[in-house]
């Protein structure tokens, strides 16, 4: 069979459509295996979960994710079911006649994709033994103090023993693709190459061990790539053994992929392999039908966080709500990764350039990132309570003024304004007011912190002076929490605070790819990356002008740290002084460029991933074309998107051949 791939244009979006002869689905069978299948941990759970519908759509039931058995996760994302192959219930039963535990069941999520789950915990009896299996046929040795090591091992022991039984049972027919992400999914990879079982296998690094751990380390990362010992610096933070499972899975692969670019760069120094696919991360892009809809989204939930910022700074309420933007951070609690260092020293002197400059801008800053609390603080919860009575007061006032204002119109009279409120609506109103009198400032973070000396974020609050004093133009709240509707602070779920807020700002040091300014441009709100993310470089390479169009980027590569900062401040500060038609045309704008994040679009990337791995594994049964324009990479083709010299905004669909 060959696989033909050719180029064409996407009429939409201006990226790379592979007009590939379909695989024959029918003859294969796809299995998707990753530690975060049902099983929420970081990114490589929204890359899964949101590329499942365009998958199921391609692959059909030939289409399985594998992943770890958690009862929780079981019972309430995934619907039991029998398999509709008989070899994979043949290959389960095997498992589980010889006492293991495997489930299968629909994940109930867009595109009700088939799951095997295995249960770690019920096989851990056969954990010596496998290490024993992994020592004989790798070399590789773990030790016993390793939980997630230790795990992992037991995880790919249970998908190499499945992949055995199932190949036996398909004798050949049909041929089996396993894509494999990350170190603790890798040791199934690992496993089964040893062991020559028939499959065609891929693994994609999400971002490598090491180099989440140098970055960790404040190490001048990407500067001196080349030059650190690999060896010496995994050994020296005791990951050796994990270093050792993620690189013999990347050799033993047939497809390597990592998911940008710098990541590849990245992965070729750390893992010695270069990487064949590049495939961008993309999201499932719902468009609405008319432009204004989404900017109508803004607006209710931009009123939901005024709400909340009424109640947080009662007593201190003197700035227009009207003239106030919302910035936010979020994301994994990683200081120096997520750069909530860089934005905190900018934060500080965007506060000097608003003062200096006597702006009637506010801006109001919020720091979502999961920290160790015992609860909502006493002061957060009173506010409130005191903006709730408030707002209770005066609808009491208003419901008595207005019957008197109706009555009095009724009998064609124009009322007395000084009779139609009485003393006591005088005197409700003014406990109201002095209710709201606070002799204290309003509280930089919402929840009691269990390490308020320590903890990074509020430490560098402290050097930096950011009290959200009456004379600040910055104000500061720290939200140590992910956000949930149910809260009794913040009502709100992450998408709908996010479509209210103004701006989001991720100025990561380490970010493999970086999902939270990809889903601010989906959803219309302008962002902050930097060039050091996987999503910037992309943006880069695919966009004329990204600043244009509302994605900041800034330069952490080739700039010191003070000029980075500067430049962050520099794009704050211009971003708050622009009127409110500018900020609403730039969010259309924003929106535009998100067919360049959709699955539709990026998910080719996976195809020709698939291809290329059923080529090299099968050779004789799957070929592949050569042409002059390898297609491995979206920076391979880049859709130019300028910008008119009128300002105007024109999208032009071609490409720029490299």
């Amino acid at each position: 069979m060959r696989l033909s791939r050719s180029l064409s244009i996407s009429s939409l979006s201006g990226l790379p459509l592979w007009e590939e002869e379909s695989l024959p689905v029918q003859d294969l069978l796809l299995f998707e295996v990753s530690w975060e299948v049902t099983n929420k941990v970081g990114g490589i759970y929204t890359v899964i979960q949101t590329k499942a519908k365009i998958t199921v759509d391609e692959w059909g039931e030939n289409y399985i994710m594998m992943g770890p058995y958690y009862e929780h996760n079981f019972k309430t994302q995934v619907e039991k079911c029998e398999p509709p192959n008989q070899a994979i219930k043949a290959a389960m039963d095997s498992l589980i006649n010889n006492g293991s535990q495997v489930h299968f069941g629909r994940w109930l999520i867009e595109g009700s994709p088939y799951v095997i789950l295995f249960d770690i915990g019920a096989a851990a009896w056969n954990l010596d033994r496998w290490k024993g299996d992994l020592w004989n046929e790798c070399s590789i040795g773990l030790p016993y103090h390793d939980r997630e090591a230790n795990d992992s091992l037991i995880f790919g022991s249970l998908v190499a023993w499945f992949f055995k039984e199932l190949t036996d049972q398909l004798q050949d027919k049909p041929n089996v693709i396993a894509h494999f992400h990350e170190w603790q999914a890798g040791t199934g990879l690992l496993l089964s190459r040893s062991r020559k079982i028939p499959l065609a296998t891929i693994f994609t690094t999400h971002a490598t061990l090491l180099g989440r751990y140098l970055c960790a380390g404040n190490a001048d990362f990407y500067n001196n790539l080349d030059k650190f010992n690999i060896d010496q610096e995994a050994g020296e933070r005791q990951i050796y053994h994990r270093y050792c499972l993620e690189r013999a899975a990347v050799h033993c692969a047939h497809v390597f992929t990592t998911v940008s670019q710098i990541t590849a760069v990245e992965a070729n120094h750390m893992l010695h392999r270069q990487a064949d696919v590049v495939t961008p991360n993309g999201l499932n892009v719902r468009k609405f039908s008319a432009m204004h809809e989404f900017q109508n989204l803004h607006s209710m939930n931009k009123a939901k966080i005024q709400e909340f910022v009424r109640g947080h700074f009662y007593g201190h309420l003197d700035f227009n709500l009207e003239k106030t933007l919302f910035f936010f951070i979020a994301g994994r609690y990683e200081f120096s990764n997520k750069g909530a260092d860089l934005f905190l020293e900018s934060l500080s002197r965007l506060n000097y350039l608003l003062r200096v400059h006597k702006s009637d801008v506010t801006v109001v800053v919020f720091f979502i990132m999961p920290a160790k609390t015992n609860n909502f603080n006493v002061e957060s919860l009173k506010g409130q309570a005191v903006r709730k009575q408030l707002w209770d007061t005066t609808q009491f006032v208003k419901e008595k003024f207005g019957k008197r204002l109706y009555e009095s119109l009724l009998r064609g009279e124009i009322p007395d304004m000084s009779k139609i409120l009485d003393r006591d609506d005088f005197t409700i109103m003014k406990r109201a007011i002095y209710a709201t009198q606070r002799h204290s400032l309003p509280p930089v973070t919402t929840h009691n912190m269990l390490d308020d000396s320590t903890d990074p974020i509020l430490s560098n609050i402290r050097r930096i002076g950011l009290f959200n004093g009456r004379n600040d133009r910055v104000k500061i709240v720290f939200h140590p929490e992910f956000l949930s509707s149910t809260s009794p602070l913040l009502p709100m779920d992450y998408e709908e605070f996010v479509r209210g807020c103004h701006l989001g700002v991720f100025p990561s040091y380490y970010e493999p790819w970086g999902y939270t300014p990809g889903e601010c441009t989906v959803m219309g709100i302008p962002s902050v990356t930097t060039n050091l993310s996987g999503f910037g470089c992309f943006m880069e390479e695919h966009v004329s002008d990204p600043s244009e169009y509302g994605i900041y980027i800034v330069d952490r590569r080739f700039r010191s740290a003070d000029e980075s900062c500067n430049q962050l401040t520099q794009f704050m500060f211009s971003f708050c002084q622009q009127s409110r038609r500018q900020r609403i045309i730039q969010r259309n704008r924003t929106e535009r460029l998100s067919d360049l994040l959709d699955w539709r679009y990026l998910g080719r990337f996976y195809m020709y991933a698939r291809h290329l791995a059923l080529s090299r594994s099968f050779p004789s049964k799957f070929k592949m074309d050569h042409l002059n324009i390898a297609p491995v990479s979206p920076d391979h083709v880049t859709p130019y998107i300028g910008v008119l010299a009128d300002g105007n905004s024109a999208l032009n669909h071609y490409f720029i051949l490299k």
